[in-house]
């Protein structure tokens, strides 16, 4: 996971770099222009696949008070970015010979798919400061950026340390965790045991742990704080946030979604059925599960996932009636 989210990190890096100079040969240089892009999701928490996509942020900031531009089709500083990261996103997804290099995913932006696509770097902080929901705090757990200038990088990391530690309301927040969670379940649902990411007591369930965590104790324990779940789940049990009984089921289990996720992601194109699936993939589950046979695995995933299950049901609460479990 961490070599695919290296990969796309240094892809990024170039293509951002490529793209700044191709709009400044045309439209300009900003004076005092800032970009950067923060990775969130998958990449942000470097547990990406060889089926990620990638979920960006594109962040700018700039001197206002300058209008004298130096291209010879000058655009206005909104336009500008908006156009820049247009570009990188056709540089990153566009379909060539070879396929397509990455999908791509700006909806984690502030106000979603109804804000702007390149975002200032001050209404980006005042957003999360005053506007965003508790979700959209979850999602910022895993923000990390990746590439732009030191300055503003060190200006967005300011912000969202900022977000993540700020103090609330236990019993909203943990509402707000439940509901999201319910909502997600009602929506997706599992198809089973071996849908590893949505089933009960599967993924999802597991990151949903470490982002409550985080924003319930990030504000007393900032050094719980990271991108990496499993990073969270250890800083919060070395911070004693996290029971013994709950760190031993959990770092496990997630190290298990995270093996077995790896190896479908290149072996399987869709839903996997463990009943129409070869022999050699079943007995390499087995060795990525370190159990000697795909059926001790199957009835070992399913323990498993009853018992992050139950952990859930103890650090946050149970769902909603009417959730899907």
């Amino acid at each position: 996971g961490q070599a695919f989210a290296r990969l796309a990190e240094q892809l990024i890096k170039a293509l951002h770099r490529t793209v700044l100079e191709t709009i400044a040969a045309t439209h300009g240089a900003i004076p005092g222009m800032r970009t950067a892009v923060i990775a969130m999701g998958k990449l942000g928490g470097r547990e990406m696949t060889a089926a990620s996509d990638l979920d960006l942020i594109f962040l700018y900031d700039f001197d206002e008070r300058v209008d004298a531009y130096d291209g010879d089709r000058p655009l206005p500083g909104a336009q500008y970015f908006t156009r820049l990261t247009q570009r990188l996103l056709a540089a990153l997804s566009a379909p060539t010979g070879e396929g397509t290099l990455y999908e791509v995913d700006f909806r984690l932006r502030p106000s979603g798919k109804s804000g702007p696509l390149a975002t200032h770097i001050d209404a980006f902080a005042a957003y999360q400061a005053n506007d965003a929901w508790t979700w959209e705090h979850m999602a910022l757990t895993r923000a990390r950026p990746i590439a732009g200038g030191k300055r503003i990088i060190g200006k967005i990391d300011w912000v969202i340390g900022k977000a993540l530690s700020t103090k609330r309301d236990p019993k909203k927040t943990r509402a707000d965790v439940l509901e999201m969670s319910g909502m997600i379940a009602a929506e997706k649902g599992g198809e089973g045991s071996w849908d590893l990411k949505q089933a009960p007591g599967g993924l999802v369930d597991i990151e949903f742990i470490a982002q409550y965590l985080e924003l319930i104790h990030g504000a007393a324990h900032p050094g719980i704080l990271s991108p990496e779940t499993e990073t969270v789940l250890a800083n919060a049990a070395k911070a004693e946030l996290l029971p013994p009984r709950d760190v031993e089921v959990l770092l496990p289990a997630l190290r298990l979604y995270q093996a077995l996720t790896q190896l479908l992601r290149l072996c399987v194109d869709g839903t996997f059925v463990p009943a129409e699936a070869p022999g050699g993939l079943l007995d390499l589950l087995a060795r990525a599960g370190e159990l000697p046979d795909f059926a001790t695995l199957d009835v070992h995933l399913r323990e498993t996932q009853a018992a992050v299950r139950t952990s859930f049901e103890r650090i946050i609460g149970k769902l909603p009636a009417g959730s899907t479990t």
